[in-house]
């Protein structure tokens, strides 16, 4: 028996998808980020979804908030993205500690959460290690 005799087979309509990508830290990634959601999205049928923006919107946010906050130097961030069949999920995994919260103030930043708040369905933060994962969840 070989590998191949044992591997799954995955079929193409098979969900749910997922797309997984790794970004140094850059700021050029974020823009590279959004870009993968979008042809994501587009790849999956949904490049038309009236939310498909707002699920772009929320990649950039996430993915400037890891930079800036949670990629310690040397290292980089994971954007995924899955699709159920129902609900768009977008993860960002980085290796930084501290929870991101959406301020009190104003005055503290925090306006790229308060945005992932306001256009997604659901959002958190989950434990990795090291580091954090904060999703966001769009439903259709």
């Amino acid at each position: 028996m070989t590998l191949s005799d044992i591997r799954p087979v995955i079929q193409a309509n098979e969900l749910p998808y997922q797309r997984d990508q790794l970004y140094g830290r850059d700021r050029r990634s974020v823009p590279a980020a959004r870009r993968f959601a979008a042809w994501s999205l587009h790849y999956w049928g949904l490049g038309a979804w009236r939310r498909a923006d707002d699920v772009s919107l929320c990649v950039s946010e996430l993915a400037t908030n890891a930079l800036v906050h949670g990629v310690p130097p040397g290292r980089g961030f994971l954007l995924r993205i899955r699709y159920d069949g129902e609900t768009v999920r977008v993860e960002v995994h980085d290796s930084g500690g501290g929870v991101p919260r959406i301020p009190d103030e104003p005055d503290e930043g925090g306006r790229g959460l308060l945005l992932v708040s306001a256009l997604s369905d659901k959002w958190g933060v989950g434990e990795r290690a090291p580091g954090k994962v904060v999703w966001a969840e769009f439903t259709r």
